[in-house]
């Protein structure tokens, strides 16, 4: 199926990790022909995403950015802006989350750092790139919640707050701008077969290979494939939506 993305420019976030979503997302648009915004916090990984993007033939340039920062968020959009002209597609991938701990626990700062990540990232770069689709009247943004933001997180209450805020957050927004000619989905991915879970420690890394080795995770291939397909026209009457992507998770 052609998507009909050739010269595209699509901005992807979190695009710095070599086992994450985002480096998945940017190829996978990339093999479509839509040329690249890498943006993350780490600025070498970046660059390698975008490495592995202009081998595909698409052009890539690399943002650093941290999209809890406003500031830095506006740059990332100017930056993209000043190197193609236009934005066509907005893929909030950039996530995180603080460690399993029980409710009680959970520090305040702990639930500002999830919510600060996973949700007003998504909103302020959403917040930056909306002017200028709603301008072209056109576009598509696609932000990457988690099947945790649908069923809920044992010992991860504010992640799962936060990524069920980015839904609620994908059809709010889509009853403002579908008269603009905008498209706004998400995805929920199950378990990740990327570096996610590394930062918890052995323990978690080797359960998550363990289910990868068994099939049971959700590879970046596999929601790059899905992003690619929202963003493209294929889908246009699929809005405001939350595709689950987690096999029986």
């Amino acid at each position: 199926m052609d998507l009909d993305l050739k010269g595209k420019v699509a901005i992807v976030t979190g695009a710095g990790s070599q086992r994450g979503f985002g480096k998945g997302i940017a190829l996978a648009l990339a093999k479509e022909g839509c040329n690249i915004v890498a943006c993350d916090i780490d600025l070498v990984g970046a660059e390698q995403t975008a490495a592995e993007v202009r081998a595909t033939g698409s052009r890539a340039i690399v943002v650093k950015v941290d999209i809890t920062s406003r500031d830095e968020v506006k740059d990332m959009v100017k930056a993209a802006l000043a190197q193609f002209g236009w934005i066509d597609i907005l893929v909030n991938n950039a996530g995180g989350s603080t460690p399993p701990q029980s409710f009680v626990e959970a520090s305040e700062e702990d639930w500002d750092k999830d919510i600060e990540l996973n949700l007003k990232g998504a909103v302020n770069c959403t917040r930056a790139v909306i002017p200028y689709m709603i301008s072209q009247k056109s576009g598509k943004v696609v932000s990457i919640s988690s099947v945790g933001g649908i069923e809920g997180v044992p010992t991860g209450t504010a992640y799962g707050a936060a990524k069920a805020g980015v839904i609620n957050f994908t059809m709010s927004l889509q009853k403002e701008v579908a008269e603009s000619g905008i498209n706004v989905n998400c995805i929920a991915p199950g378990l990740g077969n990327t570096a996610f879970y590394t930062q918890f420690g052995n323990e978690w890394n080797e359960r998550t290979k363990a289910m990868a080795a068994a099939g049971k995770t959700t590879t970046p291939e596999e929601i790059g494939n899905a992003v690619a397909f929202l963003a493209s026209d294929v889908s246009k009457r699929i809005m405001g939506q939350c595709l689950r992507v987690s096999g029986t998770m």
